[in-house]
């Protein structure tokens, strides 16, 4: 298209928050979306768009590798930079990520290793239900709206987090519908496209979908956040992301030593950290949970859920953070849905103090699912090494040869799904991974790892590619 054509479709482009680049990016995706700019459409050369911009070709570069990384243009020498197909066209209406369309697109015969979650309500959610059916019969000035959250059930987790050593009122509890809304709100919150964002790698890939959707760039850290003041001087991030107890996939556990210092790097950089901690509370028999992060870093932004403790289908989930940040959040939360269910946050406040005596009773039972599917994976599969975890609900596997990606596909041939390491990890580096999870009945898992077998004797492994690796991986 004429650069000029181009120039004027973009508006005014630069007026916002972030990097000309992000900017530009965001807009040049927007116009793709909207089908201003049509699948196949040739975008202006780097110099003469820069040229028609009034602005570094630096800036239109970094722009069209953002767009190049999520699909949306395809950059090729000799032919210039054009407008993706099909794939942008639906980008803003949908989502891509295989754990996702796990649950968008559910088949009946298929075995899901992908989303982990509790797989019925414990008795503890039928019987809370029963009590709160007099409460609401007896309910006669309440119209049902509280974007902040039932202020029973804030006080109610502002109490667990007391009792775990970081002091917290209400006023700090911001009740969410299930950890992956508490995502989205703080991405909304704080990114601005083309911002950055220093994540674990592999981390938990609605995590990245949540930054995705706000047009973050990923800077990423090995598990443990080694080199993390490094990397918050070299990038600048406007967040940092970190699962500390269990984490999602690896199982891993930060230490005291390096929540501490994680803590003191973010406070003296003045970058916010969330500490996704839904996992935390997942420990198998006499395995003993850390505090939660708050317990170091007061200002933390924690994030905590009913939905892998108790049952996902209550779609309870909460943010921890400093009075002022809760208060923009809320603002966001009541221009998006008003607030969460009334009845399920009744629910939730009986449910909030036990917790703990819950999860008692079905430690076992985590502990009986990992070690029955690392058992018979080790048989299956000998080559693969899968290592043992003392907690949470995932294993992270590596496989002898091939790509996740790849081997993803034949799994679902055969009646099992599986996330692929390359979902999880922005740098690149686990294209030879897979995620499985092992909250199934035995029966259920034993048959999964069956098939994952059957799978892996009909793989063949694609030709490999050169892979260019993405911006930002550190």
């Amino acid at each position: 298209m004429d650069p000029i054509e181009v120039t004027e479709r973009l508006g005014r482009w630069s007026s916002g928050r972030g990097p000309l680049y992000g900017l530009l990016a965001a807009r040049l995706r927007q116009l793709i979306e909207d089908g201003d700019l049509p699948p196949g459409a040739l975008l202006p050369p780097e110099r003469v768009f820069a040229k028609q911009l009034a602005v570094g070709r630096n800036t239109v570069i970094a722009a069209y590798d953002l767009l190049a990384a999520e699909e949306r243009i395809v950059r090729r020498r000799g032919s210039g930079t054009r407008v993706a197909g099909a794939m942008a066209e639906t980008a803003d209406h949908t989502t891509s990520a295989p754990m996702f369309l796990n649950l968008l697109e559910p088949h009946p015969d298929l075995i899901s290793l992908a989303c982990a979650a509790p797989e019925a309500p414990p008795a503890v959610v039928t019987a809370a239900y029963a009590q709160l059916v007099p409460a609401l019969a007896a309910m006669t000035a309440e119209i049902g709206y509280h974007p902040a959250g039932y202020p029973p059930l804030r006080a109610a987790i502002a109490e667990r987090y007391t009792r775990l050593g970081a002091p917290t009122g209400p006023e700090r509890i911001l009740v969410t519908n299930g950890g992956q809304q508490a995502l989205s709100l703080l991405a909304r919150a704080f990114i601005r496209p083309g911002d950055r964002v220093l994540v674990e790698t592999p981390t938990y890939p609605g995590a990245l979908e949540a930054f995705h959707e706000e047009a973050a760039v990923p800077a990423t850290l090995p598990i443990g956040f080694a080199g993390f003041e490094n990397a918050v001087r070299a990038h600048r991030p406007v967040l940092a992301y970190a699962t500390p107890t269990f984490q999602n996939p690896t199982g891993a556990v930060l230490s005291g030593l390096r929540r501490q210092r994680i803590a003191e790097v973010s406070a003296a950089h003045d970058v916010p950290l969330i500490a996704d901690e839904i996992t935390a509370d997942l420990g198998f028999p006499g395995v003993v949970s850390p505090p939660p992060l708050a317990a170091v870093a007061d200002d933390v932004l924690s994030i905590g859920s009913l939905s892998k403790s108790i049952w996902g289908g209550l779609r309870v989930g909460w943010i921890r953070a400093p009075e002022a940040v809760i208060a923009r959040l809320t603002r966001l939360r009541a221009v998006h849905d008003l607030g969460g269910n009334l009845p399920a946050q009744l629910a939730a406040t009986t449910l909030v103090p036990d917790i703990d005596a819950t999860h008692e009773q079905r430690a076992a039972r985590l502990r009986a699912g990992h070690d029955l599917l690392r058992a018979k994976l080790a048989v299956a599969l000998p080559d693969w090494e899968i290592p043992a975890v003392n907690g949470g609900q995932t294993l992270w596997c590596r496989m002898p040869h091939g790509d996740g990606a790849s081997f993803a596909q034949t799994a679902l041939r055969h009646g099992v799904a599986v996330l692929a390491g390359s979902g999880l990890d922005p740098s690149g580096d686990s294209e030879n991974r897979v995620r499985l999870h092992f909250r199934h009945p035995d029966a259920v898992l034993a048959e999964a790892a069956e098939r994952l077998a059957t799978a892996w004797r009909a793989y063949r492994p694609p030709a490999r590619r050169h892979r260019t690796p993405p911006p930002l991986a550190v």
